[in-house]
């Protein structure tokens, strides 16, 4: 049977045993959606490292009608926080390639956008990006390759979506 408060407990241990081993003193940049998965991943970093080594970047493509969900997060969290808006980086770039764009090249474009966002606060802010992605989505090919599926280090990279839904419960 899953245990969700010794996985939590193992996971936050792990957590400060990866920043003591690449990165003393480092803080953790989390990409924060809103979402379970960044919502566990940022807990688990609170209560790993403490919130004043947290930062959360929200990063709407245009208007985010879910955006007060990742808002309530950070605030709940206590953490620091910073709002991209990707949608110029986004455009600008489809609009400077000199051909049109695939449905696919579109859809994972602002994923891409959004990690290289992530790595340009984390170096400017000694920090490591969180990768938020999930076993299930990982197995399933449900990220996008140099975008979500990238990162410095990866909490729930062993956790199915019913798993981070039980330690989300427990946190």
């Amino acid at each position: 049977m899953f245990d969700a408060q010794k996985v939590k407990n193992d996971c936050v241990a792990w957590i400060r045993d990866f920043f003591e081993n690449n990165g003393k003193g480092c803080n953790a940049v989390i990409g924060i959606s809103g979402g379970k998965d960044s919502s566990v991943v940022a807990a688990l970093c609170v209560e790993a490292l403490g919130k004043d080594r947290v930062i959360g970047v929200l990063m709407p493509c245009g208007e985010q009608h879910d955006i007060d969900k990742a808002l309530l997060l950070v605030h709940t969290l206590g953490i620091q926080y910073y709002i991209v808006n990707i949608k110029e980086a986004v455009d600008g770039l489809v609009k400077s390639i000199p051909f049109p764009l695939s449905t696919q090249s579109l859809t994972n474009l602002p994923p891409r956008i959004r990690m290289s966002t992530l790595y340009a606060v984390s170096q400017s802010h000694n920090g490591r990006v969180s990768n938020n992605c999930n076993l299930s989505e990982d197995w399933v090919g449900y990220s996008t390759r140099y975008g979500d599926s990238v990162g410095d280090f990866s909490p729930l990279s062993k956790l199915t979506v019913q798993e981070v839904k039980a330690i989300g419960r427990v946190l």
